[in-house]
């Protein structure tokens, strides 16, 4: 039995039992449901249109409505969007959301059930400047943010107010960044110390939070933090989110990654999807992702793990031979499946991105072309592009008369008992009932795993196959394989993206194989977006998109999508569209190219976390933004 970890259990599902934390009439934690909560978009001194988002997102299923209040004027409004709900009818928590102020937060304290501060702005103000501290200025340091941030303790332990520390990776202080670095140990550093405060009040009705935009940072923040908690005897519940998600499909997979990875363990009392799109449309996502664990201790047992052959706080590919271009230092590859299809042309191949032209006679393809295509007992009669394999039943393989850039796809049995083998390479489907029997593979260098399972905790028990790979020192590749039956497409973009992402932010997998009763085209999409959500490979822009606020600028979904159109062709450069100046400048120290709002109507862009050019004006600015890129080198024009 693994101890100090960060969940119950690697291989038994059950919820990580923290405190009860006390949030109007819908408390947090403990054995209460995980809950669902939103932010609304709207300008918080619009009280009537801030009430109206309030309901759609409630009556959408929204447990807590959260609303900016970036100055006394809004915390003051408050007032009035709480009576005017009540008034309707309407009794979900409020919660107001903090950034600089806190004269806002210590009034809205009196007001809301809860108030949201972000340990990394509250009592600091954030200029990329790299302090060494002695010791005791350090010291001198902490005392001052007592000072400031005691105040708002009493209050809310006063009226009975809850409280989330809410760290985020892209708004951490120069002091923390000084002293732990842009890494996971600084977020929960960041908390620890408000924390800390608090406690020392004997006030305990708190949520903790590690927000990133980067799946990888986010999942090691969260899981650092339950582990730390646990070595000072702390159990406060946890509200998951990943930040500047975006919209559309790639929002709800780089969401799903992330929080699902997390709910996979256990872990998180309640969640928000941060897309940018109205936020009533990320509560059915949310529903989506919670509902799946509501039976989930009922699962197949899996066999426990003794020893822990990776770190879960830092991420580490797992070290595996190289099979032609599988494993190794390869991008983990992505496989189509074609073989429940009676009859095989190139069109069939256009869903997996490649077109093929008649008049030119020649394949053109996409960034998201896959790699390899199983077509079981099928027989393909015509060329294939040259970059693509083809995986046949190994008992049609052996009949073919050519055997170029083509594979057979054993049982492990059949492998076993099998004469005809390719001399590159052989795909040999596996489960964790073969994992007293994967020794037999260890010696052959043509060897890739293709790893299933059928069981409801499924994650888990390819987790643990990989843990068997590893402690044994296997090191052939493996294809990640789901199969998802009777699920619309979002609820199967959610679910792979949780299963097969979970694994990849662990370092496992060097390829990933789906199939679900969707289309072939979403299949296709959905495996390079958890690979790029994953950054285990990048196929396409990625947009670093904040999902607004009253505290917004100007029009994010409207902008994103005209920066979208512009951009959408240049592979694997990071753009961040930030609505205001609170998270935009740190979250897009991730990202190439910056776009803030930083007054209504003027934006300001950034190279990195470098301001270019200030209060430019918004007709202007996304073309502005096109030419900074070309400036940098990172533009290519769109293909016709």
């Amino acid at each position: 039995m693994i101890t100090n970890l960060y969940c119950n259990s690697l291989t038994s599902y059950s919820r990580y039992k923290s405190r009860v934390v006390t949030i109007g009439d819908v408390p947090l934690g403990g054995d209460n449901p995980i809950r669902i909560q939103s932010m609304t978009t709207t300008d918080t001194m619009d009280t009537m249109a801030t009430v109206e988002q309030s309901i759609r997102m409630i009556e959408a299923g929204c447990e807590y409505v959260r609303i900016t209040a970036p100055s006394l004027k809004e915390a003051q409004n408050l007032e009035n969007i709480k009576n005017e709900l009540r008034k309707r009818g309407y009794k979900t928590p409020l919660v107001a959301d903090i950034h600089f102020t806190p004269n806002a937060a210590e009034l809205a304290a009196r007001i809301v059930e809860k108030v949201r501060v972000n340990p990394g702005n509250y009592a600091d103000k954030k200029k990329f400047e790299t302090i060494d501290y002695t010791d005791s200025e350090y010291v001198a340091e902490l005392e001052r943010i007592r000072e400031r941030f005691t105040p708002l303790v009493k209050i809310c332990k006063e009226y009975g107010t809850a409280m989330r520390i809410g760290t985020n990776h892209g708004s951490l202080s120069d002091r923390i960044l000084s002293r732990y670095g842009d890494t996971p140990l600084g977020m929960v550093e960041s908390a620890m110390e408000f924390l800390r405060i608090a406690e020392e009040n004997n006030y305990y009705n708190i949520v903790l939070s590690m927000k990133a935009s980067n799946t990888q940072v986010m999942v090691q923040a969260y899981r650092l933090l339950v582990k730390t908690m646990q070595e000072n005897n702390m159990n406060y519940p946890l509200h998951l989110g990943v930040t500047e998600a975006g919209d559309g499909e790639d929002g709800r997979i780089k969401s799903a990654v992330g929080i699902g990875t997390l709910l996979e363990d256990g872990i998180g009392d309640t969640i928000r999807v941060s897309l940018t799109e109205d936020p009533e449309f990320e509560i059915p996502v949310a529903k989506n992702l919670v509902e799946r664990y509501s039976n989930r201790s009922k699962h197949t047992s899996i066999p426990e793990i003794q020893t822990l052959p990776y770190d879960p706080y830092d991420h580490q590919r797992r070290k595996t031979s190289e099979v032609i271009n599988i494993g190794s230092g390869n991008v983990p590859r992505v496989v189509a499946d074609l073989s429940a299809k009676q009859n095989i042309t190139p069109a069939s191949f256009f869903a997996f991105g490649y077109n093929y032209s008649v008049p030119m006679d020649k394949w053109n393809l996409s960034d998201m072309a896959c790699d390899y295509i199983f077509v079981g007992n099928n027989k393909v009669d015509f060329q294939i592009p040259g970059t693509l394999g083809l995986i046949y039943d190994h008992q049609v393989w052996h009949t073919l008369e050519n055997k170029i850039r083509t594979y057979p796809l054993f049982s492990l049995v059949d492998y076993q008992l099998s004469k005809h083998r390719s001399s590159e390479l052989n795909f040999v489907s596996v489960s964790i009932a073969d994992i007293s029997n994967l020794d037999l593979l260890k010696l052959d260098v043509t060897v890739v795993l293709v790893l299933e399972t059928d069981n409801q905790h499924g994650m888990a028990e390819q987790r643990r196959v990989f843990v068997e790979l590893m402690n044994k020192g296997i090191s052939n590749p493996v294809i990640i394989k789901r199969t998802y039956k009777e699920l619309g497409p979002e609820k199967f973009q959610l679910q792979a993206s949780t299963d097969v992402g979970a694994l990849l932010l662990d370092g496992m997998g060097d390829g990933v194989w789906l199939r679900a009763d969707v289309n072939d085209q979403m299949i296709n999409s959905t495996a390079f977006g958890i690979l790029q959500a994953t950054r285990s490979r990048i196929s396409k822009t990625e947009y670093i998109s904040c999902p607004s606020c009253g505290r917004t600028l100007f029009d994010l979904q409207e902008t994103t999508a005209k920066i979208r159109k512009r951009t959408d062709h240049l592979k694997g450069v990071k753009i961040g569209i930030m609505g205001c100046i609170v998270n935009g400048p740190g979250e897009m120290a991730d990202a190439d190219y910056g776009y803030v709002g930083t007054g209504v109507g003027k934006i300001t862009l950034y190279k990195g976390r470098e301001v270019v050019e200030r209060n430019i004006n918004s007709e202007k600015a996304v073309d502005a933004l096109v030419e900074l890129i070309k400036k940098h080198g990172d533009w290519v024009e769109k293909e016709s």
